[in-house]
């Protein structure tokens, strides 16, 4: 692409795109890689800032691979239009005025930095998309460590939720 003179701009978009949706959070630093490259060869030029186009290139050849930050977008798009269009739950509402607060806008709001872990019960989605994970990272690359993450925040929240509706567990005599 380079020796037939494609434009050097357009390979840094396309290889933006390749490390935003197929490496994605596999490597998130692919996407710094291609911005810094992006960058480089605006500041640079042909033909110095060639060689910053074909290193971003091997780096995204070898790094790990993952679609699902790509797979969640889709399928939460999907869920919003396959779904009522739900207002945003009253505790999430902000209450600049009296009248607001009065209305209940804001009531049973829990500010996760006032709690253990920074965990919070409280529920974000709307009814209809209570309990849906549209987020399923792979087993390669930083996705790993980010399952392990996901799920140790599942099991905290779910401890949470129980010790909040007072179905904590219970001590044999």
């Amino acid at each position: 692409m380079l020796e037939a003179g494609e434009d050097r701009l357009y390979i840094a978009r396309r290889l933006i795109r390749m490390a935003i949706e197929d490496i994605g959070l596999a490597d998130p630093r692919a996407l710094e890689q291609a911005m810094a490259a992006k960058e480089c060869f605006h500041f640079l030029g042909e033909p110095e800032g060639d060689l910053a186009l074909a290193q971003l290139a091997v780096y995204l050849a070898v790094a790990p691979k993952s679609d699902a930050a790509y797979r969640a977008l889709s399928e939460a798009r999907e869920a919003v239009r396959s779904t009522a269009a739900e207002p945003v739950p009253m505790h999430l509402r902000n209450a600049p005025t009296r009248a607001m607060k009065q209305w209940g806008y804001g009531e049973g709001y829990q500010h996760a930095h006032q709690f253990a872990d920074a965990l919070v019960s409280m529920e974000c989605l709307p009814p209809s998309l209570e309990g849906r994970h549209f987020y399923n990272p792979v087993q390669r690359g930083l996705e790993i460590r980010i399952a392990e993450r996901l799920e140790q925040l599942r099991a905290k929240r779910s401890k949470v939720e129980e010790e909040s509706s007072g179905e904590g567990p219970t001590s044999a005599p």
